[in-house]
């Protein structure tokens, strides 16, 4: 018996549980088992909550910083953006990608060939941003909550960048050693954050009521601002889109469709999709509740200075009324239940990662191997996870803005999306709408870019290196057969019969120009007379159809028709070499009968041909063919046999 060396051991734990699919993958947001029935909405209304209702723990000061005494005001434009833009665009994204796709699926669908798929990876990046700031940032806030409680050790402080990238390290960890899904966890954590959060918000609106010297000093603070009313909303329209990182829930609750009740098909899909429908309106509608009277709130009560850097109420705010105004032993258990939500929100965008990197691009043939596996891909975010923080010194309102674009940018795409969608169907009052949409969020988009433009920055580092792994991953896998499976339809399956009857089969690899009589008669004797095929076997013209070039692995149907009394089998799919290759195994499996496949050598330069092939899926198809059956079947004797002349 040889013994496994300690190497051998951590590659197999590392790479243990590949997974093809992001459906396979662990978290919150993986799709159920088949048997699986689901979770009422009310339920799965929870994990998009860890992510969307946690942000209340650090927006109401978030957007004092940005707006000041109007943030009150930006958030009722916030809110009304929610209500009337983002909530119909997703209830519509709901629809249209029940499975739990989102946005970017709906455009991968109508942005074909590469230009598509840059497209999408452009998209990843910025999805990659808003989850890995979600990570890094509600990681920041649930250490600046634990700071600031009384009750915290004072040898803790000033370790705010130490403390924060342990609570990174450790959602690292939980994710190596293995994560399921914990909605029970998160229903038990929004329960109780909605629970306090609404004891202290209903507290501080009560002294707000009680206290109409203040609310009226607030007023004219925000009179201040402008020369009259109308330029205060003019403003509070301006500043806005700085506190859109309280949109952050949408494309979240379009993820974890797959966890509602329903079906996967016919009317169980249906309620799904009206489930998933219901959850969006009713976590807009909370979000929108405690947004609009924690921000007024906040401002009234809480006196500017405290939401600058350093002051008790910045990254805070909540948690400062409820010290403030109802105890250090409330407040403590305010802390305690804001840095639980805020520590699984990162597990929550964690396990989105998880899921969105799988789905796109190991069918893109951009990814590499290792990448279908979930630890290194832990290790890979919880790296980057540390860069940020680093780089940001774990500081809440320095991650606000970058938080805010990557949002922006997915509900934007979101918005085209639905747009293009219902132009499709003809639908003019619904393309208009969404289109008119679309140019509010692009604009909110373009301010918070020209405002905090750290957001692309970041996204662009992430973009640029998701561009380049995914291109060489491409290339270095470019000689894999890339086939989901071959199926043969039942004339191509009478050919394979009968020439297995015979016992040998002579596959002739023809790239067809005019398709008529004369082309076949042409070929066929020309190869039989140059490649010495004898007469008396069998042969079958084998015609690869090139569709989209930008896709990498495909389920090949192979089609059987009689042209002018010859034989031909026809597929479709994204390269030639690979789907030859990939039939003449399929050939070998069905028949037991190793064929020959016949190619004339290509004209032109070699090295063009091969960056052909990469491409457009053409090129030098003889020595990449052989290329590829080589490398798929390690025994000669088992490879079916490839000749070129």
């Amino acid at each position: 018996m040889t013994a496994v060396t300690p190497r051998e051991s951590a590659r197999s734990w590392l790479l243990e549980g590949l997974a093809d699919r992001a459906a396979h993958q662990p978290g919150p947001h993986r799709r159920p088992p088949q048997e699986h029935a689901g979770h009422p909405w009310w339920k799965v209304v929870c994990l998009t909550g860890v992510d969307y209702f946690s942000t209340l723990g650090y927006q109401p000061a978030i957007a004092f910083l940005a707006a000041g005494v109007i943030s009150p005001l930006a958030t009722l434009v916030l809110v009304l953006v929610t209500l009337f833009g983002a909530l119909p665009v997703y209830r519509r994204v709901a629809q249209e990608s029940p499975h739990g796709e989102g946005s970017i699926a709906m455009l991968e669908k109508v942005l074909p060939w590469w230009g598509g798929k840059l497209f999408v990876l452009a998209l990843l990046g910025f999805a990659a941003t808003d989850f890995l700031i979600t990570m890094t940032l509600s990681a920041a806030d649930a250490t600046k909550h634990a700071l600031e409680n009384p009750y915290v050790p004072q040898l803790l402080q000033g370790h705010q960048l130490g403390i924060t990238l342990f609570l990174l390290a450790l959602l690292g960890a939980v994710f190596l050693r293995g994560f399921s899904e914990a909605i029970g966890v998160a229903v038990v954590l929004v329960v109780a954050f909605l629970g306090l959060n609404a004891v202290v918000v209903a507290d501080a609106v009560l002294h707000v009521a009680g206290q109409p010297v203040s609310v009226q000093r607030w007023w004219e603070a925000v009179l201040a601002q402008g020369s009259s009313p109308l330029a205060v909303v003019g403003a509070a329209l301006i500043v806005f889109p700085q506190l859109a990182l309280g949109l952050s829930g949408f494309e979240t609750g379009v993820l974890v469709m797959p966890q509602i009740r329903g079906g996967s098909a016919g009317p169980g899909l249906v309620r799904r999709v009206a489930g998933a429908r219901t959850l969006l309106t009713v976590a807009a509608l909370v979000m929108s509740t405690f947004l609009l009277a924690s921000s007024f709130a906040t401002s009234v009560l809480i006196p500017a200075q405290e939401f600058q850097p350093g002051g008790s109420a910045n990254g805070r705010a909540l948690a400062y009324l409820a010290h403030e105004y109802l105890g250090n032993g409330f407040g403590t258990l305010y802390d305690v239940s804001t840095i639980a939500i805020l520590w699984f929100a990162g597990a929550s965008a964690m396990a989105g990662l998880l899921n969105l990197v799988p789905r796109y691009l190991p069918r893109y043939g951009m990814a590499p191997q290792w990448a279908r596996a979930v630890r290194p891909l832990v290790l890979v975010f919880t790296a980057v996870a540390f860069l940020v923080t680093w780089l940001f010194d774990a500081d809440v309102d320095a991650q606000g803005g970058a938080y805010a674009t990557g949002v922006l940018v997915l509900i934007t795409s979101a918005t085209v999306a639905v747009t293009l969608s219902a132009h499709r169907h003809g639908q003019r009052r619904a393309r208009t709408f969404f289109a008119v949409v679309a140019v509010v969020f692009a604009y909110t988009t373009v301010a918070n870019v020209v405002e905090r433009p750290e957001g692309v920055q970041i996204a662009a580092c992430f973009i640029t290196a998701i561009v380049a792994v995914s291109l060489v991953s491409r290339a270095l896998r470019a000689f894999e057969l890339r086939a989901d499976g071959v199926r043969f339809d039942d004339t191509a399956r009478r050919f394979l019969d009968d020439a297995a009857a015979r016992g040998a089969l002579n596959v002739i690899a023809n790239e067809p120009d005019e398709r008529d009589a004369e082309e076949y008669d042409r070929k066929m004797y020309d190869e039989r007379r140059d490649q010495h095929i004898p007469a008396d076997e069998p042969a079958v013209f084998l015609e690869v159809t090139v569709t989209d070039a930008s896709d990498f692995e495909t389920e090949l149907v192979v089609h059987g028709e009689e042209r002018f009394g010859h034989r031909v089998l026809t597929v479709r799919s994204s390269a030639v070499a690979n789907s030859v290759a990939a039939v003449a195994l399929a050939v070998r499996d069905e028949t037991g009968v190793l064929p020959d496949v016949w190619f004339e050598w290509s004209e032109g330069n070699p090295l063009v041909n091969i960056v052909r092939f990469l491409l457009l899926g053409v090129g030098e198809v003889a020595p990449v063919t052989r290329e590829v059956v080589r490398r798929a079947v390690p025994d000669p004797a088992q490879r079916p046999r490839v000749h070129a002349g």
